[in-house]
């Protein structure tokens, strides 16, 4: 380990943030990362725990304790190396994982968690800047060829895989450039896209294709997916892709968003957050969407409150929204959590996300009733206060009220892949729409179809980057084993 006592010498530093009245007037990222001292003094406070939670925590089973060794002793390069035998793409999750290893932590247990994420974050983009990063290309070539639905983060890691195992990888996207949500979904304020580009690059020198605008099967005609503009206009069958290529690996994304089927739904004005927040990604980055949803000057309401709500939060606040106010059903929770009780498990307490400090009022405990409107148009919502009663939500009586609202912003989760693409395959779904496929070490990742897999969203359904990533990796095995009858990829 660094140093023995590093842990009761020095205390957690966090990762700055550019002061609120300057970030929210762009959508560049705004986290100032470590130094390369600090992140030595971080690295120093590992414990090198007997049983480091830490690697259990982390979805990709990160070697956390070795690599924040090598930060400690100024061996960065070695930390790069280590970081990517299990992670193929630390710059998304250094920067937009919410950190089970850190929750997992041994210092976790009464006091503050090892700055992980920081560390992992310090090390990459030194990677990065250095020139440490490059194509690996493969010894032997198997003349296999592999289709991959989906160029998000499970797709793009699977990919990467079983072209530095030698295969011939050719992805299809349905949008106009590669990323899935890390493009579409996820803001540039905290992730700006060129993390994305640089490793498209890297892969394409490593031999992987990339088809983009093309739909595999037909595109969505009902449900939320179908209201996602500017699609691929390209289509392919899937029966064009099982006689083309000899494995076809299913990675698209949980698209299907959650609806809120009350009274007043068809006002205008009421929009599903992956209308929303794709559209601002997409002139981000020098495109042009018609009648773009926009914030500015509005009350805008944004039902949910995860992930996706705080980023609808965060980009009204960069439209110049007039107030934003975010809804959760479930009550506010505690502060701080309970660590006898949850510990080494992510725990249940109160989160506050950087696009709160911004600028949000939050309403726990809190139930959408009815959309009110004037003239075909949202102008408010009428809400209620429910409590968790009996196993189910009760309404609290006398609690009804009447919020404005300009603006409606539906950020409540997803609940499946997009179902034209298993229909097309033929592929049996779970009782939650996803592909049915086990993870089980032999045969995992397969479906009832021949020489057809399924992993990440399009499996587990809604869920974390990282774990799409360990999912691409792992189905990424099961596929070189099932084409050449042993692997040497990790697991």
């Amino acid at each position: 380990m660094g140093k023995v006592t590093g842990f009761l010498e020095f205390d957690r530093l966090e990762e700055g943030y550019e002061p609120v009245e300057k970030r929210v007037k762009n959508y560049k990222e705004f986290v100032i990362g470590l130094n390369a001292e600090q992140a030595k003094i971080q690295g120093a406070r590992c414990m090198d725990c007997g049983t480091p939670f830490c690697n259990n925590g982390c979805p990709v089973n990160n070697i956390i304790p070795d690599f924040n060794d090598l930060v400690y002793t100024g061996d960065w390069k070695n930390a790069i190396t280590v970081l990517h035998s299990t992670n193929n793409f630390p710059e998304f999750t250094g920067r937009i994982c919410p950190a089970p290893c850190e929750a997992a932590c041994t210092l976790n247990v009464n006091g503050d968690a090892v700055g992980i994420k920081s560390i992992e974050h310090a090390i990459i983009d030194r990677a990065w800047a250095e020139g440490w990063v490059k194509p690996q290309l493969p010894k032997v070539k198997t003349g296999k060829k592999i289709a991959i639905v989906g160029a998000g983060p499970a797709g793009l890691a699977a990919a990467q895989q079983l072209a530095r195992a030698g295969h011939e990888v050719t992805v299809f996207e349905k949008n106009d450039t590669v990323g899935g949500l890390l493009r579409y979904g996820i803001p540039d304020f905290k992730m700006e896209k060129s993390h994305i580009d640089l490793r498209v690059k890297q892969m394409e020198a490593e031999g992987v294709v990339f088809k983009t605008n093309t739909m595999v099967g037909e595109l969505p005609k009902t449900g939320a997916a179908s209201k996602v503009t500017n699609w691929a206009t390209t289509t392919v069958s899937p029966e064009q892709l099982k006689k083309d290529f000899d494995a076809v690996l299913l990675t698209g994304g949980a698209e299907q968003s959650r609806d809120l089927p009350v009274p007043g739904r068809e006002l205008a004005g009421i929009h599903f957050a992956m209308e929303f927040l794709p559209q601002q990604n997409k002139v981000n980055a020098g495109g042009k969407v018609k009648d773009q949803i926009m914030a500015t000057g509005k009350n805008v309401i944004v039902i949910g409150g995860g992930d996706t709500g705080s980023d609808c939060v965060g980009t009204s606040n960069r439209h110049g929204a007039k107030s934003v106010v975010q809804f959760e059903l479930m009550p506010m929770p505690p502060e701080q959590e309970n660590r006898e009780l949850t510990w080494p498990y992510w725990p249940y307490k109160l989160r506050t996300s950087s696009s709160h400090e911004e600028g949000c009022e939050r309403e726990f405990a809190i139930a959408t009733k009815e959309f009110i409107g004037e003239g075909g148009k949202v102008t408010g919502v009428k809400t209620v206060r429910v409590e968790f009663k009996n196993g189910k939500f009760e309404e609290v009586a006398g609690s009804e009220q009447t919020l404005k609202a300009d603006l409606v912003l539906l950020a409540m989760g997803f609940t499946n892949p997009v179902e034209t693409i298993l229909t097309g395959f033929g592929v049996d779904k779970d009782s939650r729409g996803n592909a049915k496929a086990s993870t089980d070490f032999i045969g995992g990742y397969t479906t009832n179809v021949d020489k057809v897999f399924a992993a990440g969203d399009m499996r587990r359904g809604q869920s974390l980057v990282v774990w799409a990533i360990r999912e691409g990796r792992q189905a990424a095995r099961t596929i070189d084993e099932f084409l050449m009858g042993a692997s040497t990829l990790p697991r």
